[in-house]
């Protein structure tokens, strides 16, 4: 049994990775700290969790050691820390967005901030398992994704690789579990209901993992809407293809970037009420579904897809990156169909 800690599991990605991990065949959660929260049993924050552990949240200070942390942390907190964690523990998969990027340039262009521990930058693998599987098996050091980026480069990556794209603009639409579990004036339920509110219209921080993934080359734009959905990141992605295409080769393409991927699905029915990706099918599970349709002229391509931005656009990919880092089956712990309806 691989054992595990979690620091600062009082999060919602904390509390999702202790779902998963909890019901793991192959893992065993030691510890589990929140400054916060210390003391106080697991259930107490993630009453779903109930009857599932004995834990309580211990604090920061008193973590021990073990085989492999995650850290749940906001951003900033593990860079800060990150010498001590690795004295506690020879694997980290850090889910926040310190370790994501190569270079301390590009991390204070798009965080606004000088990194606290340039050195660690290169030590860390980008945690998509679908752009470098053979990267993460053995590796020490693991970053998280970025939901949004998730979405984005997992929907266009197939395209990118075989060079069809020309530029695409993107409209994501996102749940509100995305803005983390402490309130704020925009997550009050007055005025969070029933709005449709775009706080993110270019220059999301994100775009430097898909530039990361994608390259620097593609011209692309993105723009970021919540809506009342709490779990869930719904993507259209209208793109314009160099030459003309016909569907049948699109779905060529799609079919082989699924197949072999455990955990993307490509959804393109005719008829009945699910024909294309849908943010609560994939609720509580690793799964990004694909889809597209493409316009009468050939040309202008709109792919979509829909993943759970806790699931696959954090915990559930963490999850899979630390079955690949040890040697385990890559789906431990995360065959999970969801729920429906």
């Amino acid at each position: 049994m691989i054992r595990v800690g979690i620091v600062g599991g009082s999060g919602f990605t904390g509390g999702e990775l202790l779902r998963l991990l909890l019901c793991h065949p192959e893992v065993d959660v030691v510890q589990v700290s929140s400054r916060s929260q210390a003391r106080r049993p697991l259930h107490y924050v993630h009453p779903n969790l109930r009857g599932y552990s004995r834990l309580q949240f211990i604090a920061p200070e008193t973590l021990q050691p073990c085989d492999l942390l995650f850290l749940a942390l906001p951003h900033g907190a593990a860079a800060r820390e990150i010498d001590r964690y690795a004295s506690l523990a020879p694997a980290i998969i850090d889910l926040s967005a310190d370790f994501r990027l190569n270079d301390a340039a590009s991390q204070e262009q798009w965080y606004g901030e000088k990194h606290a521990a340039p050195g660690w930058l290169p030590r860390f693998v980008y945690g998509l398992p679908e752009y470098q599987r053979e990267q993460l098996r053995g590796a020490s050091y693991v970053s998280g994704v970025g939901c949004n980026a998730t979405a984005i480069n997992l929907a266009l990556m197939p395209l990118v690789r075989a060079g069809w794209i020309e530029r695409a603009a993107i409209e994501l639409k996102v749940g509100s579990s995305e803005a983390g579990n402490r309130a704020t004036a925009g997550s009050h339920h007055p005025l969070r209901s029933g709005a449709v509110r775009t706080y993110s219209a270019a220059g999301h921080r994100h775009m430097a993992e898909v530039r990361l993934i994608l390259g620097d080359d593609l011209p692309l734009h993105f723009s970021v809407t919540a809506i009342e959905m709490v779990r869930g990141v719904h993507l259209l992605a209208h793109c314009d293809l160099l030459q003309a295409r016909e569907e049948r080769e699109l779905w060529r393409l799609y079919r082989a970037a699924c197949e072999g991927e455990p955990f993307l699905r490509l959804v393109r029915s005719k008829s009945g009420l699910h024909r294309v990706p849908e943010p609560r099918v994939v609720a509580g599970t690793n799964y990004c579904d694909l889809g597209f349709e493409l316009d009468s002229d050939g040309r202008h391509l709109v792919v979509m897809a829909a993943l759970d931005n806790l699931g696959k656009g954090a915990a559930g990919s963490a999850v899979q990156c630390m079955n690949l880092m040890v040697g385990l089956e890559e789906t431990a712990g995360l065959t999970f169909p969801g729920i429906y309806p």
